[in-house]
């Protein structure tokens, strides 16, 4: 990326050179067109230069935690360039699940049973081929959460389980109930704040690897459970370190964000129907608890929570449940190294929502906030089809966790 705006520099003063030549010999000249066009590249490289790439804002509760990062995982302070022809937040957003790679993976499946009598679906990576860790036993297992409908199959995930494997490290992505193509046992969904099913996902793989490095990484929604989960339990977990990513941090201030008209046009409402369509596909099992019907005609997720998931979970009101679903009221009991990368420009987490104050207060978070990035984006580089600094930010981190972690012990 230095590289990048050493180049854009260079580019710039050479053009100016250009275009100092090309007004001696005459605007009104054969080359004004190229001169404009070249006149608007630099006018833009500057800008971006100067108001878009930017380094990211860290926020730690301690200066231990701000060191470590700095050795470790540097790429939290240095500059941040993303796409020069697409860094809005909307578009980063939209154009991420499209451009970016889905690399090949080739999962295990794993069905478990929960205390209600329900199942989860696992999808394990394995990585036996490891030639860094061969010993199964003692492998770092990192545990990845997808975002509100996502799965295994996300480019994200993929992205993540790819740089896991170049570390030598084992993955498993826990799929919330039903959205993974496996069967309803009992009427019950997920929601970002019951942690119950987490909990027996973390137990269930520390009992199959108690030796083993364990870390978890959370996307989105993902990314809020896993907090909400830390927050309730403190440092009584078997995982090492955390990180998440584009978490909305409170879920009034999301709802309300992506209720403005562009922003429902543009996400909430598809949102919507994929959630309603994940709950539809076990329709047979809701009727007795919902109405399906009225779950069916919701035109946002804020009705469709109201009508459908706090319902299910058992509380009195919608309200009720976006107060327990915010992380940020716990992120004060967090109580293990945890690495928070947000955008400030992310229409699903606006960020006068997040908790830069309260992350102060607690040595064990670091908050890594870009100036663009949008939701799950951070497309970087002039065609961002292989990597992105997401997806930098995870691969350092959780290789400075496993290497070098007992330096904040």
């Amino acid at each position: 990326m230095q590289r990048l705006a050493m180049d854009l520099r260079m580019l710039s003063r050479e053009v100016s050179l250009y275009l100092e030549h090309q007004v001696r010999v005459g605007f009104f000249g054969s080359g004004v067109g190229l001169s404009l066009i070249l006149g608007f590249s630099v006018a833009y490289a500057c800008y971006y230069l100067s108001s878009i790439a930017k380094k990211p804002q860290l926020v730690t509760g301690g200066e231990s935690f701000g060191r470590f990062l700095q050795d470790h995982c540097p790429v939290v302070t240095e500059t941040y360039y993303p796409t020069v022809w697409c860094w809005e937040s909307r578009g980063q957003t939209l154009l991420r699940p499209f451009i970016t790679s889905k690399p090949p993976v080739q999962y295990r499946n794993e069905l478990i049973k929960t205390a209600d009598g329900g199942q989860i679906s696992l999808d394990w990576f394995d990585n036996d081929n490891s030639t860094c860790y061969m010993d199964a036993s003692t492998r770092p297992t990192i545990l990845l959460l997808p975002g509100l409908t996502g799965t295994s199959k996300e480019s994200y995930i993929l992205h993540m389980i790819h740089l896991s494997e170049e570390l030598g490290y084992r993955c498993v992505v826990f799929n919330n109930r039903g959205v993974a193509g496996e069967n309803l046992l009992t009427p019950r969904t997920y929601c970002c704040a019951n942690t119950e099913d987490l909990e027996t996902v973390i137990h269930h793989v520390h009992s199959l690897y108690p030796s083993a490095p364990f870390l978890a990484a959370g996307v989105s929604m993902g990314g809020m459970l896993l907090l909400n989960y830390l927050g309730k339990i403190g440092s009584k977990t078997p995982l090492m370190a955390a990180a998440t990513f584009s978490v909305g941090w409170n879920t009034f201030a999301c709802s309300e964000s992506l209720e403005k008209p562009l922003n429902w046009l543009l996400f909430n409402y598809y949102l919507t129907t994929c959630l309603q369509s994940s709950v539809n596909k076990h329709r047979h099992m809701f009727v007795k608890q919902v109405d399906m019907d009225h779950v069916m005609k919701a035109k946002s997720i804020r009705e469709f929570d109201k009508r459908f998931t706090s319902v299910m979970f058992g509380y009195r009101t919608i309200d009720d449940y976006y107060t327990d679903a915010s992380p940020s009221r716990r992120l004060t009991s967090v109580g293990i190294p945890v690495l928070c990368l947000n955008s400030v420009d992310d229409v699903f987490s606006p960020s006068h929502a997040i908790p830069i104050e309260t992350a102060k207060q607690n040595p064990n978070v670091a908050l890594v906030l870009t100036s663009y990035g949008g939701h799950i984006g951070f497309l970087e580089g002039i065609w961002p089809r292989q990597s992105t600094y997401m997806d930098r930010v995870f691969k350092q981190f959780v290789q400075a966790m496993v290497e070098h972690g007992h330096e904040l012990s």
